[in-house]
């Protein structure tokens, strides 16, 4: 009897260990799966994180954040969001907060029942689909149910008291900790929940009248968009195409943008926007412009809109261009456009460097002494000299301060391509600015300028003989459309049925 009992034991424990490994083993695989989803598959989407928030290392930075419920997550995503500047570092912390969450689940669960735990981080994954989801919302589940697993199996009167210090550090998301306490504990301490209530209500009154109750309830840190929720549609595909674009474009990297150009479009200005930059950068926006969509008069420029990144691709071209103040006012509007408030490592940059190459350095100063308040901007920020003998010296910022207007006047959008031709003729080495005043043309239907100035396209455009876009255009006019297989008369037609 003794020794049936001793073997029953023996075989209990070799399923424990084995039941243990299998569970670690899982951990791991899903782990390197999300590494790979993220670092090799969604880099993109990391680079739009970091790009909307401008994380600082100073106490009144920290001290602000706290200072409202959900504080705590809100420092904490944005301090990990931040090495999403290096795309396989910030890969690498994301990929451990969900296993966290796996092995917080894991914790959480009856025994045998391990392989449960892919469904929080299942859901967590899926969520994060919408671009709009800051970290602090896993960050917060990730804390919740780190202090579920912390606190006795049995009540305590100090749940009394950790729930409103949970709630001011994690916010809303501590109703996950209270579910899994009333679970741990039975449904007779449901008077928690009302507890929790109480204390939400009473931090609204006393410290949050500002906020609308509806989001103190739910969350003031989880969401970019106040008042908005999560809209739990997973990626979206062309939505994410249009981020890798903007990612590609933000790191120059424009045989990449012409090659998935090919491969899939997306009909926004903005995907138009892209490619045409690229295709300027590798000057072949005059051979190869109307191989690819055009959406119309917004193609090459789009109007100011206010919103997040509808601009972004229009000032990188204005910057190349040599249009700075333009470039200046898209980036600005753009941050400014952040709707929950915070600054851009990258749009802030970008600022700093049109004042510097306008020559105005105190106000550039400003824009500096943020960006060396930071990690991996300050590098940059500490090199820069402002003093007109570093900008003249500089391979950019000398070449840009050459390019640019040297006269002021009203800018306006309807008349973008004579703003283009103007400044060309300021500096005829800007063959971007002649190839985008041409193609401007072309897009708006001015048949007439585009023919007129193609002397101008010989002598200065530096093409040994003339690009096949251009002769493409030109057969296009003189046989008035009817010319089959035609790239630019399908533009042409693809215009007029929208009329």
């Amino acid at each position: 009897m003794a020794t049936d009992t001793k073997a029953f034991t023996h075989v209990t424990f070799t399923k424990k260990v084995i039941s243990n490994h299998l569970n670690w083993v899982f951990t791991m695989l899903m782990g390197i799966g999300i590494f790979v989803f993220w670092y090799v598959a969604y880099p993109h989407a990391l680079s739009y994180q970091e790009q909307y928030q401008l994380f600082l290392w100073t106490g009144d930075y920290f001290l602000e954040r706290i200072s409202l419920p959900g504080g705590l997550t809100d420092w904490l995503g944005e301090f990990i969001v931040q090495f999403y500047y290096v795309e396989w570092l910030g890969a690498l912390l994301l990929t451990l907060l969900l296993m966290a969450l796996q092995r917080l689940t894991v914790r959480l669960l009856p025994n045998g029942l391990w392989w449960l735990s892919i469904l929080p981080v299942l859901f967590v994954w899926w969520l994060m689909g919408d671009i709009n989801v800051l970290l602090s919302l896993p960050v917060a589940i990730v804390l919740a149910l780190a202090l579920a697993c912390v606190m006795p199996k049995r009540f305590s009167w100090t749940d009394i008291v950790v729930l409103p210090i949970a709630y001011w550090l994690t916010g809303p998301a501590v109703w996950l900790y209270v579910l899994v306490r009333v679970v741990q504990l039975g449904w007779k301490h449901l008077w928690t929940a009302g507890w929790l209530l109480a204390v939400q209500l009473a931090v609204y009154a006393w410290f949050l009248p500002q906020w609308p109750l509806q989001q103190a309830m739910t969350g003031l840190n989880y969401y970019r968009i106040p008042l908005h929720y999560p809209l739990l549609t997973g990626y979206d595909k062309d939505m994410y195409e249009l981020i890798r674009m903007d990612y590609l474009v933000r790191h120059e990297r424009w045989d990449d943008i012409v090659k998935r150009a090919g491969e899939y479009q997306v009909r926004t200005p903005f995907w138009s926007n892209c490619v045409n930059l690229a295709l300027a950068e590798k000057r072949l926006l005059a051979d190869r412009m109307f191989d690819f969509y055009q959406s119309g008069e917004d193609a090459l420029i789009m109007p100011r809109t206010r919103d997040l990144t509808s601009m972004l691709p229009s000032a990188e071209a204005f910057w190349r261009l040599g249009m700075v103040n333009s470039a200046q006012r898209y980036v600005f509007d753009t941050q400014e456009s952040i709707l929950n408030g915070r600054k851009s490592g990258r749009c802030t940059k970008r600022i700093a460097e049109c004042m510097i190459v306008n020559g105005h350095y105190k106000a550039a100063a400003k824009q500096l002494n943020l960006l060396k308040k930071s990690l991996f901007y300050r590098s940059w920020a500490e090199d820069v000299e402002l003093n007109d003998e570093w900008v003249q010296a500089h391979p950019v910022y000398g070449k840009l301060r050459k390019l640019r207007y040297k006269d002021n006047f009203l800018y306006s959008y309807e008349e973008i391509d004579k703003m283009f031709g103007l400044l060309f003729m300021n500096n005829q080495q800007n063959k971007m600015a002649l190839d985008y005043f041409m193609a401007q043309m072309l897009l708006t239907g001015n048949v007439q300028g585009f023919q007129q100035y193609m002397g101008m396209v010989q002598q200065y455009g530096g093409y040994r003989m003339m690009p096949l876009g251009y002769q493409d255009a030109l057969q296009c006019i003189k046989m008035q459309g009817r010319v089959p297989d035609s790239p630019y008369a399908k533009y042409v037609q693809q215009m007029m049925g929208r009329r």
